[in-house]
């Protein structure tokens, strides 16, 4: 099972924060639309496993349904997805190395942020709603406490939950790009998903689906999820940008960038 070393998944994250500026407009609506979706996949599967289980349980029902979880960062990976929480890793240090400008760092934000709620709410929406995947007995009273949970907390601890969020999200795309095989990925993204989600860390567009999901149940309000969803981006952004990104730029990359440029002195 072949593996890189961090100082090559380093150049690996920084070919891809390029390559993901360079795609044409319409694929990165296309592809963050499908990034939202296979997020919120992943939700729902987790709603419908957990949903059913005996509250006694307790704790082994929350990992069961993290343990199923990661399907969505899977499908993200190796289905092919623009998800805004991996690129804060991969295209901010693409910005880091200056291979991109600050402005294409934001536009790809700015347009993958926003097709992924799009892709959530199509699945919050259609599926949950429509279908009632998440308006049924059990279903909609695990569906409500998950939203609420989130909703309960202050912007600053959301702000930090979030932070812990995309460390570990960032971490599971940083040994994703590691691996050469598709066992291999799937392997390395699982454990860090699937701790984010056993410890109820806030991830921004699982919350576009959890949080209107329970809206479009009758429950809550969409202030109440933009007063969620500003904290939590803040936060991700910090968690995989800085925690990730740039502490791995600065050990990997930096150093680097230094000789070659003592070497193109001399």
């Amino acid at each position: 099972m072949a593996f890189h070393k961090p100082q090559r998944i380093a150049e690996l994250s920084i070919e891809a924060g390029v390559s993901k500026t360079k795609l044409p407009f319409p694929h990165i609506l296309l592809l963050g639309f499908l990034g939202g979706a296979f997020i919120s996949f992943g939700f729902l599967l987790y709603i419908r496993v957990v949903g059913n289980m005996p509250q006694e349980w307790g704790g082994l029902a929350t990992f069961l349904g993290a343990a199923i979880f990661p399907l969505g960062i899977i499908l993200v990976v190796l289905a092919g997805a623009e998800l805004i929480t991996g690129n804060m890793l991969s295209v901010s240090m693409a910005f880091f190395a200056k291979k991109i400008p600050l402005q294409h760092l934001l536009h790809n934000w700015l347009w993958v942020s926003l097709t992924n709620f799009i892709g959530a709410l199509f699945v919050a929406y259609f599926f949950g709603h429509v279908v009632g995947l998440t308006e049924s007995g059990p279903f909609l009273d695990k569906t409500i406490a998950v939203a609420q949970a989130k909703l309960d907390a202050t912007f600053l601890q959301t702000f930090i939950s979030a932070i812990g969020c995309n460390w570990l999200v960032c971490l599971a795309i940083w040994l994703a790009f590691g691996a050469d095989d598709v066992i291999g990925k799937i392997f390395g993204m699982w454990f860090p998903i699937m701790a984010f989600v056993a410890i109820g860390f806030q991830h921004v567009v699982a919350n576009m689906f959890i949080i209107p999901a329970a809206i479009l149940a009758g429950h809550f309000t969409w202030m109440d999820f933009i007063a969620n969803a500003v904290p939590t981006f803040l936060g991700n952004i910090i968690g995989g940008a800085v925690f990730v990104g740039l502490l791995y730029f600065v050990v990997y990359q930096k150093p680097k960038a230094q000789i070659a440029s003592l070497r193109k002195a001399s």
